[in-house]
C-alpha cells in the first residue's frame, strides 16, 4: 500500500510540474544550469545508469545517496524560506490597493475642480473677443469710409482738374492726372448706383472724349493729310499729347499712327506713281534708297516725339513694304511682256537686300499676323546642301569658289521680313523658271563640247578616279538655283524648278556618262591561240586601252559622286518647300539612272577583263591533254590570264580608290563571270590523261590562288579580301578542282567511280556525267553502262525538304574536300 501511494504521489508530482515549452525556455534563460537534475526531459534510469555505468562502480553508492540527501537537505531549506518570506506579501499588497484607491479619489476631485474653473475662463475668454470682434468691424468700416472719402476727394478734384487742363491743353500734366483718376476710379466700380459717383464716371469719360478728338485735331494741323509739304513739326505738346494718347482708347493711338505714316509716305506715292519711269523695276533700287533717306530724316526729326514703345520707324517702314508690294504687283501684271529674267533677278536681288536690311534694323514686332510666313527652322543635318546662306549679291562668286563638302557655317536665324515684299514677285517666277531650263540646256551642251574637246580624263592613281569637273558644276548650279528660288518661293515654282532638275540630271547621265562610255566590240583584237602561248611580256593587248579603263573608272566615280549628291540634293528641296508639298518631291528615278550607269561601268570593265582571257581559255581546250607526259610548271595560258589580271585590276584598283565598294563589286562579278567561263572550258578539255589532268589541277590552284589574291594583286597594302568574294572563288573553283579529280579516279570498278562522283560533285545531273566520260575519253559503249549505273545509284529526292537533306548527306564537307586538296598537293609537288 505505501509503494501505491508513493507511486500516485509521484506521478500528481509530475502532472503538476509539467511546465509549456516558452517558460521551461524562459527559466532556462533567468537561471541557466548544466545539472542534469535541471532539465526538463530528466530521465532518472539514464542519470543512475550514467552515475553507475559499471558493477564496480556500485561500491561508491554510499557516497552518492549522502550527495543526493545533501542536495535534497539545501533544496528544502531554500524552499522553506522562500515560502515564510511571502507570509505577507498578500496583507502588504492590500493596504497598497487601499492607498492607491484613495490617491485615485484625491486626483478625480482636483481635476473636477480645474474643468470647473476652465468652463468660467471660456466663458471670460468669449465676453472678451465679442467686443474686441465689434471694434475690428467697427475699425475696418471706419477705415474703408475714411479711404473711399479721400478717394471720392481725389476724384472730384481731378475731374475738374482735369477739364481745366484739357482746355488750356496741359497734355504733359494731363497725362500724369488721367493715369490717376482712372485708377482712382476703379475703386468705385461696385458704387455706381449712387448717382453722384456715376455722374463723375460720366465726366471722365466725357474728358477723354474730348480729349482724344483734341489731339486728334491737333495732329491734323501739324501734319495735314493733303499735300506733299509739311508746315507743322514736332513739339512738346505733341510729344506729351502721344503720352494721353497711350492712355485713351487705342483706337485714338492707331488713328495718330495711321494718319502720320500716311503723311508720311504721300510723297512716296507721288513720286513712283505707275505711269513714272522711276517705277519700273530697273530703277527699283531707288524705292529702297528713298525709304532708308524718310527713316534717317524720321529719325532726327520725329524720333523724339513718338513714345519708344510706338516703334514709329519700324511702322513706317512696314508700311513702306505692303504698299510697294501692292504698286510692284500692280506694274508687273500692267507690264508682265517686259519682264525679262535679268530685270526680275535684280529686282528680286535689290529686294531680298532690302528685306536684309530690314532685319538688321528692325526685330519685326509690329508685323501682323499673315503679313508673312515664317518657317520653322529645320532640324540638323549632314546634308552638305546646308550651310548658311549668303546675301544674294554674294551668291554667286560664293557658288563659284564654294564647294560642297567644305564644312558648314551655323544657319542663321530666319528673316522676319522675309518676302514682304519679294512676295510679288512669285506670279512671275516662271519667267525664272524657263530662263534656267533653258541655261541648263546650254550647259549640258557645253559639257558634251567640253568633253569632246578635252577628252577624257588622265590616269589619276594618286586619288582614285577622277570626278568630272562638270558634275560639281552642275550641282553648284543647282544649288544657286535652288538659293534663289526659295528665297522668293516655297510653293509651285519650287516645284518646277525640281522638275527641270530631274530633266537635266537624266541628260546628264545618258549624255555625259552613258553617252562617253567606251563602246564594245565582238573581235578579240586580232590575237591568235599561237600569241597567246607565247610568254614574252606586252605581246598581249588588252581590249580597252589604258585612258578608256581610266575612262570608265572616272565616269563610275563621277556616277556615284552624282547618286550621292541627288540623294542629298532632295532632302534640301524637301526643307525648302513647303510642308503640303513635300511628297511631290522624289528623285528617285534620277537616283536609279545614276545606278544603271554605274551598274553598265562595273559591266564594262568586268566583260573586257572577261573577254582578254577569253584565247587564254580557248588556247587551254584546245591543248592536247591526253599527250602530256610530265607534270611542270604552270601552263602558257594560264600566265596569259595571269598577265591580263595583273595589268588591268591595278589600274582599276587605283582608280577606284574613292569608291572601295564598287571595286568590290567589280571582283565579284568578275569571279561569277570568269570561274563558270573557265569550267566550261575544262569540260571541252577532252580526252584527258592521268598525268594531263594532274597539269591541269596544278593550273586551277594557280587560277585559284590569283583569284583569291586578285583584291589586293600588284599593290603594296595587302589588304585582306573581302568574305563575299572569298566564298564565291572558293566555292566556284573548289568544284573545278573536284571536277578534275573525278577524271583522274579510275573508272574501274564502275560502281566505285559512280559514287565517288555523286559524292564528290554532289551534281545529279546527267549532261555533267557524260562530259566527264569525254574528258575521261570512255568509248561510247563504256559510256552506256555507265551512264546506266549513274542513273540507278542515284538517289531518289524525296518530296519535300527532306530531298534537299538527303541530297546535302551525299556532299562531302568542306573538312574532308580541303584535307582531299592538300593531299593532291604534296603529290603535286613530290612529282615537281
Amino acid at each position: 500500500m505505501m509503494e501505491e501511494e508513493e507511486l500516485e504521489f509521484v506521478e500528481e508530482l509530475e502532472a503538476v510540474l509539467q511546465l509549456t515549452p516558452d517558460v521551461q525556455l524562459a527559466i532556462e534563460q533567468v537561471f541557466p544550469s548544466q545539472d542534469p537534475l535541471d532539465r526538463a526531459d530528466f530521465n532518472a534510469v539514464e542519470y543512475i545508469n550514467a552515475l553507475f555505468p559499471t558493477e564496480q562502480s556500485l561500491a561508491n553508492i554510499d557516497e552518492v545517496v549522502n550527495k543526493i540527501r545533501l542536495k535534497i537537505r539545501r533544496l528544502d531549506d531554500n524552499i522553506r524560506t522562500v515560502v515564510r518570506g511571502q507570509t505577507n506579501v498578500g496583507q502588504d499588497g492590500r493596504q497598497a490597493l487601499e492607498e492607491a484607491q484613495k490617491a485615485i479619489q484625491q486626483l478625480f476631485g482636483k481635476i473636477k475642480d480645474i474643468k470647473d474653473k476652465a468652463e468660467k475662463s471660456e466663458q471670460m475668454v468669449k465676453e472678451i473677443t465679442r467686443d474686441i470682434k465689434q471694434l475690428d468691424h467697427a475699425k475696418r468700416h471706419l477705415t474703408t469710409s475714411i479711404t473711399t472719402l479721400n478717394h471720392l476727394h481725389m476724384l472730384a478734384g481731378g475731374v475738374d482738374s482735369l477739364e481745366a487742363m484739357t482746355r488750356r491743353r496741359q497734355y504733359g500734366e494731363v497725362a500724369n492726372l488721367l493715369q490717376g483718376v482712372m485708377n482712382v476710379l476703379e475703386h468705385f466700380h461696385k458704387y455706381m448706383g449712387i448717382p453722384q459717383i456715376r455722374q463723375l464716371s460720366e465726366r471722365v469719360k466725357a474728358a477723354q472724349t474730348e480729349l482724344g478728338q483734341q489731339i486728334l485735331a491737333d495732329f491734323e494741323e501739324a501734319f495735314p493729310s493733303q499735300g506733299t509739304k509739311r508746315p507743322g513739326g514736332p513739339s512738346n505738346v505733341l510729344r506729351d499729347a502721344c503720352l494721353v494718347a497711350n492712355i485713351l482708347d487705342p483706337r485714338i493711338k492707331q488713328d495718330i499712327i495711321k494718319k502720320f505714316i500716311k503723311q508720311h509716305l504721300s510723297e512716296y506715292l507721288v513720286l513712283f506713281q505707275e505711269n513714272q519711269d522711276v517705277a519700273w523695276l530697273d530703277k527699283i533700287d531707288r524705292r529702297y534708297a528713298w525709304i532708308k533717306r524718310q527713316l534717317v530724316d524720321y529719325e532726327e526729326k520725329y524720333g523724339r516725339m513718338f513714345p519708344r514703345e510706338w516703334y514709329m520707324t519700324e511702322r513706317i517702314a512696314v508700311e513702306f513694304c505692303h504698299v510697294t508690294r501692292t504698286e510692284l504687283a500692280k506694274i508687273m501684271r500692267t507690264r508682265a511682256k517686259e519682264i525679262e529674267v535679268k530685270l526680275l533677278l535684280f529686282a528680286i536681288q535689290r529686294t531680298t537686300n532690302f528685306e536684309g536690311f530690314l532685319a538688321k534694323r528692325f526685330s519685326g514686332c509690329t508685323l501682323t499676323d499673315g503679313t508673312l510666313k515664317k518657317l520653322d527652322s529645320p532640324p540638323p543635318s549632314t546634308n552638305p546642301f546646308l550651310e548658311d546662306e549668303p546675301a544674294p549679291e554674294m551668291e554667286e562668286l560664293a557658288m563659284e569658289k564654294g564647294d560642297l563638302d567644305q564644312p558648314k557655317k551655323p544657319k542663321a536665324p530666319d528673316n522676319p521680313f522675309h518676302g514682304i515684299v519679294s512676295k510679288c514677285f512669285e506670279p512671275h517666277l516662271y519667267v525664272y523658271i524657263e530662263s534656267q531650263d533653258k541655261n541648263l540646256g546650254e550647259l549640258i551642251d557645253r559639257f558634251v563640247a567640253d568633253f569632246k574637246a578635252q577628252g577624257p580624263p588622265k590616269p589619276n592613281t594618286d586619288e582614285g578616279g577622277a570626278v568630272l569637273p562638270s558634275c560639281a558644276d552642275l550641282f553648284v548650279y543647282y544649288k544657286k538655283c535652288m538659293v534663289q528660288c526659295s528665297q522668293l518661293s516655297t510653293g509651285e515654282p519650287m516645284i518646277a524648278l525640281t522638275t527641270i532638275f530631274q530633266k537635266y540630271l537624266r541628260e546628264y547621265a545618258w549624255k555625259i556618262l552613258s553617252g562617253n562610255l567606251p563602246k564594245t566590240t565582238s573581235s578579240s583584237g586580232g590575237l591568235t591561240i599561237s600569241s597567246l602561248l607565247k610568254e614574252k611580256e606586252g605581246s598581249e593587248v588588252a581590249k580597252f586601252t589604258l585612258e578608256e579603263l581610266c575612262l570608265i573608272c572616272s565616269i563610275l566615280s563621277t556616277a556615284e559622286y552624282c547618286l550621292a549628291t541627288t540623294q542629298q540634293l532632295e532632302e534640301k528641296l524637301k526643307e525648302k518647300v513647303d510642308v503640303s508639298l513635300i511628297e511631290r518631291i522624289n528623285l528617285t528615278g534620277e537616283m536609279d539612272t545614276f545606278s544603271t550607269v554605274i551598274s553598265s561601268s562595273i559591266q564594262l570593265l568586268v566583260q573586257d577583263l572577261d573577254a582578254a582571257c577569253d584565247p587564254a581559255l580557248t588556247a587551254m581546250s584546245k591543248m592536247q591533254w591526253q599527250n602530256v607526259e610530265h607534270v611542270g610548271d604552270q601552263s602558257p595560258y594560264v600566265t596569259s590570264v595571269i598577265l591580263h589580271i595583273k595589268q588591268n585590276v591595278p589600274i582599276i584598283r587605283d582608280n577606284l580608290a574613292s569608291t572601295r565598294k564598287y571595286f568590290t563589286q567589280f571582283c565579284i562579278k568578275f569571279a561569277n563571270s570568269f570561274i563558270p567561263k573557265f569550267i566550261t572550258h575544262l569540260f571541252k578539255c577532252k580526252p584527258i590523261s592521268m598525268v594531263g589532268a594532274e597539269q591541269l589541277l596544278l593550273d586551277t590552284h594557280s587560277l585559284k590562288m590569283v583569284l583569291l589574291d586578285l583584291p589586293s594583286i600588284g599593290s603594296q597594302v595587302v589588304r585582306k579580301a573581302p568574305a563575299s568574294y572569298t566564298k564565291i572563288v572558293v566555292k566556284g573553283m573548289t568544284r573545278a578542282e573536284m571536277i578534275l579529280k573525278v577524271v583522274m579516279a579510275p573508272h574501274e570498278p564502275s560502281v566505285v567511280f559512280v559514287d565517288n562522283y555523286i559524292k564528290l560533285l554532289t551534281d545529279c545531273n546527267t549532261e555533267t556525267f557524260q562530259k566527264i566520260l569525254d574528258m575521261k575519253g570512255l568509248k561510247r559503249s563504256e559510256q552506256s553502262c555507265m551512264l546506266e549505273l549513274f542513273r540507278q545509284r542515284l538517289p531518289t529526292p524525296p518530296s519535300g525538304p527532306e530531298g534537299s537533306s538527303s541530297l546535302s548527306l551525299l556532299a562531302p564537307t568542306p573538312e574532308q574536300e580541303s584535307s582531299r586538296i592538300r593531299k593532291l598537293e604534296k603529290l603535286i609537288k613530290k612529282r615537281l
